[in-house]
């Protein structure tokens, strides 16, 4: 903490971060984030641009934009170790890391922390998702990561709460900093229902890269109920299968939710549209549907973007 002040107390006008994360191109959610998160903190710090240092997995083959300084092989140590030597040599005033489980190497993403021990520079780190039980593997780890951080940043006041009383972390090192969300005008959504021919439609959906953890086959069991009410329902299920999951199963997942749709009946109750969301195609489609639904069965998961932005939507 005092590493931190220090360079608060010193810096009159700009600070310079690097920033920890996946990144887009990159098909994540912490990628997307981690855009919106810098953009909106350059605009405000014009004169210290942030700095990525990208997690880069070596199937993916992207090309990134200027602001990736640094190219994170994610199961590769010897790249973390390389990366922290890099920042040590910048003239970064703060390190910033994004934490999500599964987007870093080794048992449970330690790869990270052997960065983290080496990084000289004072360190936030945004915990996106925290385990129930800090005494199990998953708790462990980020335990490990925690504990390096000057600040951590949570998105809900249960997040605070939890990492106090389960994770036994001190407060005043806990930040709030609620998921921001796009400023989505308010504005009834029939004409944008109308151009995709959807006016006589009860729209509900989600918008997600699809993976098993989103339940979204209980949404299709309870539209069997919901269709006897409403025979004009129609149910958005909206983006592509997740790229770690298009790698190890395809379209496994998919697959099982065309078929439920087809042994109840609701082919003309349910579409599928199988693409990558921009944020401006995102908030196109939110202007469409009238009722977001999360079925998530992770309980574990704090905050959800898509979520934050279908609020945002009204």
């Amino acid at each position: 903490m005092e590493k931190l002040k220090k360079v608060l107390r010193e810096k009159n006008k700009s600070i310079k971060g690097i920033y920890i994360s996946s990144y887009v191109p990159r098909k994540c959610g912490i990628a997307t984030y981690t855009k919106d998160l810098t953009e909106a903190i350059n605009h405000i710090n014009p004169y210290s641009i942030a700095e990525i240092y990208a997690m880069v997995n070596p199937e993916d083959n992207i090309e990134y934009s200027n602001e990736v300084k640094f190219k994170i092989k994610q199961y590769k140590i010897e790249s973390y170790i390389k990366a922290a030597e890099h920042i040590n040599r910048s003239r970064a005033d703060v390190v910033v890391l994004e934490h999500e489980f599964g987007l870093y190497g080794g048992q449970f993403g330690e790869y990270i922390i052997r960065l983290l021990e080496l990084v000289k520079k004072p360190l936030i780190i945004t915990a996106h998702t925290i385990p129930d039980d800090a005494t199990k593997e998953y708790g462990l780890a980020l335990k490990d990561v925690i504990k390096f951080a000057e600040k951590v940043i949570v998105m809900m006041p249960q997040s605070l709460e939890k990492l106090v009383k389960k994770y036994d972390y001190p407060e005043e090192k806990i930040e709030i900093i609620p998921h921001g969300v796009p400023d989505i005008p308010m504005e009834l959504n029939y004409g944008n229902k109308k151009k995709r021919g959807y006016e006589d439609r009860l729209t509900i959906g989600n918008i997600n890269l699809l993976s098993e953890v989103k339940g979204l086959e209980y949404t299709i069991e309870a539209l069997r109920e919901i269709k006897k009410q409403f025979s004009n329902i129609l149910y958005l299920i909206i983006g592509q299968t997740h790229p770690v999951v298009l790698q190890t199963v395809g379209e496994k997942y998919r697959h099982f939710l065309k078929e439920k749709i087809k042994s109840y009946g609701l082919h003309e109750n349910v579409k599928f549209i199988n693409s990558y969301m921009t944020l401006t195609e995102l908030v196109e489609w939110l202007k469409i549907i009238d009722i977001y639904i999360t079925p998530y069965l992770d309980p574990q998961q704090s905050a959800s973007g898509a979520l934050a932005y279908a609020i945002g939507a009204g």
